[in-house]
């Protein structure tokens, strides 16, 4: 995946980086796997906004995508790499040989016409998935289950990636991208390979009104507001501010807010890196 820089024919492509789309294979999405997506605005269910700096966007459909990978022994061919609007990674579209169809979280390296499969003897090749008690030390792995049957959640957005590290007793551990060293009981499942789209990191929008089709609405900065309205507001001329916090007050830049007593705590080896 590259990233294409525009000519500045417009305020608006003076400096935006846009995605290639190369690799995309497929502009339309297969109508059996897209599901109807409202927009809430930041409302709630009584029309209250309770979140802010919501609305807007264009109109879109949810892919269906397979985060479990719990087909197995069912070997699949990659009909079309396609574009995903509600997620940074890009997806593929499989075609399983009992007939079925389904996306999945295309890995880096991925292409139309390879065949993928998932099971506890496959191999551990690009796009193939199996549970992690099974994948060799050292490998690179994305989509990993934190609870076996519920799902792919680590490592899934662009460019994502987490590596099998050791294995002991019924835990496997891995290095996650924030540098986490945490345990996964080895039964979870993990897909092998780098999420695609790794230069997603590098795109810029280019003008305020990109932001807008994405359905954000401009933020107003707490040290504009008044004091009743935020914490860091008020204050003659420019001299607002204070310490970063929230609008509840809570410290930012750094505030430690992981509760000592959350359950997990005892699966993580080492915390994530700064």
């Amino acid at each position: 995946m590259a990233v294409k820089k525009l000519k500045p024919v417009t305020p608006g492509t003076r400096f935006r980086v846009a995605p290639a789309f190369d690799e995309i294979t497929k502009s339309k999405p297969e109508k059996s796997l897209l599901a109807p997506m409202s927009k809430s605005g930041g409302r709630n269910n009584s029309g209250k906004m309770t979140n802010r700096y919501i609305g807007g966007g264009h109109k879109q459909r949810y892919r269906i995508v397979d985060f479990k990978r719990d087909k197995f022994d069912v070997p699949a061919i990659v009909k079309a790499i396609e574009y995903d609007p509600n997620r940074t990674a890009r997806i593929a579209l499989l075609y399983y040989k009992d007939g079925a169809k389904a996306y999945i979280i295309a890995p880096e390296g991925l292409v139309v016409g390879q065949e993928v499969i998932s099971g506890d003897t496959t191999p551990p090749e690009v796009g193939n998935a199996m549970r992690i008690s099974n994948v060799p030390l050292g490998t690179i792995v994305h989509n990993i289950e934190l609870k076996p049957g519920k799902g792919g959640a680590l490592a899934r957005s662009a460019g994502g990636y987490a590596q099998v590290v050791a294995r002991e007793g019924k835990y496997v551990t891995v290095k996650l991208p924030s540098g986490e060293m945490r345990l996964i009981l080895g039964t979870c499942m993990a897909s092998v390979g780098t999420v695609s789209n790794g230069d997603h990191m590098n795109v810029v929008l280019g003008k305020a009104g990109r932001n807008r089709w994405l359905g954000r609405r401009p933020r107003t900065r707490g040290v504009a507001m008044n004091p009743v309205d935020h914490p860091m507001g008020g204050g003659e001329g420019r001299s607002s501010g204070g310490h970063p916090r929230s609008r509840t007050g809570l410290l930012a830049k750094g505030k430690k807010t992981r509760s000592r007593k959350k359950y997990s705590n005892k699966f993580i080896i080492s915390k994530r890196t700064k």
